[in-house]
């Protein structure tokens, strides 16, 4: 059985260069999507929301293998960063955050297995943010992308370059929220090690 990997399929959107800005041309993908806001170092809602967004995702993998004989590799932790003003982003004002985390599916998931599989989960488990689990389908589109590697609170030189020097000198301003992949488990990787991919959809400016 072949196992549908997204980092594998969509390589060139998860494995790209740490040393320059890429443009990239982002389609469609539907995610397990969790929305809430606060520091996610702190924040009990954030920590519910991966409790059940992994919870419901690893129950849909073994529900896809079982009953349509299709396997996956769950895809990476992401999320979608926002606030009033992007300015936060780069004095990391955590409290003033909001997100969407995010978990992307294959394209044979269907909302009624997501249903089926929150309901199951709800039963086993009932983490407090299962309720909150909902299949998000979004396009990025043109989006300019670069690899972090560091910790997260060393985004800030990077996400400057990005906000102050690359988009003006290329023309180029937000068109949607900033997005964050998390390739490295947090909770194993030295902070110095972790691996983020982050990305901005952008339009002419």
């Amino acid at each position: 059985m072949d196992k549908y990997d997204v980092k594998k399929a969509h390589r060139q959107l998860y494995a790209p260069s740490a040393k320059e800005f890429a443009v990239v041309d982002v389609p469609e993908f539907r995610y397990l999507a969790v929305d809430g806001q606060g520091d996610p170092n702190t924040s009990a809602a954030y920590a519910q929301a991966i409790e059940a967004l992994y919870g419901v995702a690893y129950t849909l993998k073994f529900a896809s293998k079982r009953t349509l004989d299709r396997d996956f590799v769950v895809g990476p932790l992401e999320g979608l960063w926002r606030a009033d003003d992007p300015a936060v982003f780069l004095s990391r004002d955590k409290q003033a955050w909001e997100w969407t985390m995010l978990i992307s599916q294959p394209t044979w998931i269907t909302e009624e297995m997501v249903r089926s599989a929150i309901d199951d989960v709800a039963k086993k488990k009932a983490p407090p943010a299962i309720d909150a689990v909902r299949l998000h389908t979004m396009t990025e589109g043109t989006s300019v992308q670069i690899l972090h590697v560091g910790s997260y609170d060393d985004e800030t030189p990077t996400l400057d370059r990005l906000h102050n020097q690359y988009l003006p000198e290329h023309g180029l301003a937000f068109n949607g929220d900033h997005h964050e992949i998390y390739l490295s488990d947090a909770r194993r990787t030295p902070p110095a090690k972790l691996k983020t991919i982050l990305r901005q959809p952008v339009k002419p400016a």
